[in-house]
């Protein structure tokens, strides 16, 4: 069972701020450049309230940390959402180079201090 403290609920923040912020990109993506309404709010609404959830898992996870995650996360996330959706295949460099971000990412949690863990 999780134990919940104000780190874990700031992790947890996080993950719903990256989720929020792959949201509001995808919509980004189908809004075809602000011309349509629908999917035009939707990024905004996203966007909002992702960067307002960010904001606040910055009182416990340090911002390089927080933004290592936040970049990571939406980067395979939001490369899977291109893939499954819009088609957007990735060439092996580029999934060579998501691979690198992914383990820097995981290379600062696991072995630095500054993880705030």
């Amino acid at each position: 069972m999780i134990q919940w403290t104000a780190t874990t609920t700031s992790y947890a923040l996080l993950g719903l701020a990256i989720l929020a912020e792959v949201l509001g990109t995808s919509a980004l993506k189908a809004s075809d450049g602000f011309t349509r309404l629908v999917p035009s709010a939707i990024t905004a609404v996203c966007y909002g309230v992702s960067f307002y959830l960010l904001s606040l898992t910055l009182k416990t996870i340090p911002i390089g940390v927080a933004y290592a995650i936040w970049s990571a996360v939406g980067i395979v996330l939001i490369s899977t959402v291109g893939w499954l959706y819009y088609g957007q295949r990735l060439d092996a460099p580029a999934i060579a180079g998501l691979g690198l971000i992914v383990a820097g990412v995981v290379v600062v949690n696991l072995f630095s201090k500054t993880a705030g863990h």
